[in-house]
């Protein structure tokens, strides 16, 4: 019976691969990747050979049939995103909703993803968080940060290196000041670095270094005080 299968990718360090991972890109029939290049890097790494076919946000509502066709024709699909778990902040949501309403099997195989280390690194409460991923780039940013200045949880948010600063400069302006930040970039990596401090000192350190890489925000929850 054809099914689909969640496939987390490692987020940096390639040796993060599960074996449960390795043997499932061994046997399935197609695999789903966000870009086929990257996927190629870690299948050639793992000496793995199996078909790969192109799935990311600009062509995932055109292709999304013909992979429903696929899985209905009894093939084994993975799907695997560039670097994590698919579907967070990655493709993966529509096919896997589409694969439900069809009443296809969709596996999801247990693995790495950004937001979880660097929670835990932060050492802020982890009973109660929540995950906005993204901020909005333009459209509707102002008040998506409006919104969520009021939120008690320990809040986590991607941001891309063009945009750390800005997005700082913002929880400055909107958030509590009295709230302590995780900033981790590069997790699993070489440059793998998590600063924690408040937003004034964190701005000050990031204004005077060359930004690069993946990161991850992480706001402490907001005390009752």
């Amino acid at each position: 019976m054809g099914r689909l299968i969640i496939i987390p990718t490692p987020i940096g360090n390639l040796d993060d691969i599960t074996i449960r991972a390795v043997n499932v890109l061994t046997r399935i029939d197609i695999l789903l990747a966000e870009d086929t290049r990257t996927t190629k890097k870690l299948l050639n790494h793992l000496a793995i050979k199996v078909k790969t076919v192109s799935y990311h946000q600009y062509n995932e509502h055109k292709n999304l049939q013909k992979c429903i066709d696929l899985i209905n024709n009894n093939e084994l699909v993975g799907l695997v995103s560039d670097a994590g778990t698919p579907s967070i902040s990655d493709p993966g949501f529509l096919l896997i909703r589409e694969c439900i309403k069809n009443k296809i099997i969709v596996e999801c195989l247990p693995g790495p993803t950004a937001l979880i280390p660097a929670l835990v690194k932060s050492g802020f409460s982890c009973e109660n968080f929540i995950f906005y991923g993204f901020i909005p780039i333009k459209k509707g940013r102002k008040s998506f940060l409006m919104n969520v200045s009021q939120e008690k949880k320990t809040m986590i948010f991607y941001e891309s290196p063009h945009r750390l600063l800005r997005t700082l400069n913002d929880f400055k302006e909107i958030f509590n000041n009295k709230r302590d930040y995780s900033v981790s970039k590069e997790i699993s990596k070489i440059y793998e670095e998590t600063k924690n401090g408040k937003i004034k000192d964190l701005i000050s350190y990031y204004e005077n270094k060359k930004i690069k890489g993946e990161f991850v925000i992480v706001v402490n929850k907001l005390s009752d005080n």
